[in-house]
């Protein structure tokens, strides 16, 4: 009888033994699976958010590179104070996305240099000639084409000139002349115009320096390095304590009138920022630039 008893005892503590060895294997056995999710779950969220930063990175990257554009405007000598001082600051102001950048000189020069492949995006010059051969060639679009300002010529001397000059025809009396080089630039092609109908053109030759825009005659005459020239009304206006304006070409000498066109070059990366601009230049504000420098509006 002691001897079952001690047998009964014996299978009951080997039971017990074995029941705690069963609860610790699962215990072992849970926590790496629960670390293994914890894992997963941390984990999820973390691509989530690496994927979330990307995407704004792009969008922000994407937006940086379409909120700005540059159009070159390709512009006549006489025009350069206007837009740099006044016009251009203007239409950045309205349009924050648009950086312009002006390239001046004769309008016979822009003209070749965008038929070379100037990549300008519009197109202004100092009478119709030119802007006309390159609608032409298919290179402006035609339907922007507006004749948005007109200039007058003048004949002018060096500020306490002693000369006596009282007409536009005493250009023939001057000692040396500066004036544009007919071949490129409007003024100089307007010059030779009036004077060829006046009679003087062929009799003042051998007096004659010729400049390659504007700009250069007015300078010349300034410095008092001639004694005469012809320029644009707005280029003397604009330096009006360095040269004496003496009389405008007289009614009749020109064959029409002195035209500034404006237009959008065809083939333009930027076509939307190109029309922006023309427009711009035909607002009320922005001609009120213009008259301040001596034009008025064109027909």
């Amino acid at each position: 009888m002691k001897k079952q008893i001690c047998m009964m005892m014996a299978a009951m503590m080997a039971a017990a033994a074995l029941t705690g060895c069963s609860g610790g294997a699962k215990e072992t056995t849970a926590a790496p699976t629960a670390a293994k999710t914890a894992a997963e779950t941390t984990q999820a969220p973390a691509a989530g958010e690496e994927t979330e930063a990307e995407s704004l990175a792009g969008e922000t990257m994407a937006a940086q590179a379409g909120e700005s554009a540059e159009i070159l405007v390709a512009a006549a000598a006489s025009l350069k104070n206007a837009y740099e001082d006044e016009l251009i600051p203007m239409f950045q102001e309205q349009y924050p996305g648009v950086v312009v950048k002006g390239t001046y000189d004769s309008s016979g020069k822009l003209q070749t240099q965008i038929e070379e492949g100037l990549e300008a995006d519009v197109f202004m010059s100092a009478a119709t000639k030119q802007m006309t051969a390159l609608d032409e060639e298919g290179m402006i679009e035609s339907d922007t084409v507006t004749n948005l300002l007109e200039n007058k010529i003048v004949l002018i001397v060096p500020a306490g000139s002693s000369a006596g000059f009282e007409k536009f025809e005493d250009i023939e009396k001057a000692e040396s002349i500066a004036l544009g080089d007919p071949a490129s630039v409007p003024a100089g092609q307007y010059a030779q115009e009036a004077l060829t109908s006046l009679g003087i053109w062929d009799k003042i030759q051998d007096k004659v320096s010729f400049g390659t825009n504007v700009t250069e005659v007015l300078n010349q005459v300034a410095a008092s390095s001639a004694d005469a020239g012809i320029v644009y009304a707005t280029d003397a206006a604009g330096m009006a304590d360095q040269v004496q304006v003496v009389a405008e070409a007289p009614e009749g000498s020109l064959g029409g009138k002195v035209i500034y066109p404006v237009a959008v070059v065809k083939n333009t990366a930027h076509a939307e920022e190109a029309k922006n601009f023309v427009e711009f230049l035909k607002t009320d504000e922005a001609m009120k630039v213009f008259e301040e420098y001596g034009f008025t509006k064109g027909e």
